[in-house]
């Protein structure tokens, strides 16, 4: 069973800003005996944690394959608002091959984030 899946950041309030935009629950946030911060966002029943590490840049793949999926509520209205708050979209509103309201945005790291409208499925 998954427990998360864990990421590096450049900035963690900002990182943590987008995901709580897109229905994410802040679990936990705090330094390590190391002195990084690191925080966990419960995204329904999954979980990501992300560590903001000095010196150390994370390097996520560009192309879409390689990509967080989220399911959504409200997308065609949500899309608009991210857009605005200037959240990078790189496919634009376009069925999914569901059926369903399908985009995709990077995440303050670059990092590729589909976005579905709806739930389970």
């Amino acid at each position: 069973m998954l427990k998360h899946v864990s990421f590096l950041t450049r900035d963690l309030a900002a990182t943590l800003a987008f995901y709580t935009r897109l229905g994410g629950v802040v679990e936990k946030q705090l330094t390590t005996p190391e002195g990084y911060g690191r925080a966990v966002v419960r995204l329904g029943e999954g979980r990501l944690q992300f560590f903001e590490v000095s010196g150390e840049v994370p390097a996520p793949h560009p192309h879409w394959a390689e990509h967080i999926a989220l399911h959504v509520q409200g997308l065609r209205a949500l899309l608009p608002d991210l857009r605005a708050a200037g959240v990078t979209v790189t496919r634009d509103l376009q069925p999914s091959p569901s059926g369903r309201d399908m985009a995709f945005v990077q995440d303050p790291d670059g990092r590729q984030v589909e976005l579905l409208e709806g739930g389970e499925g």
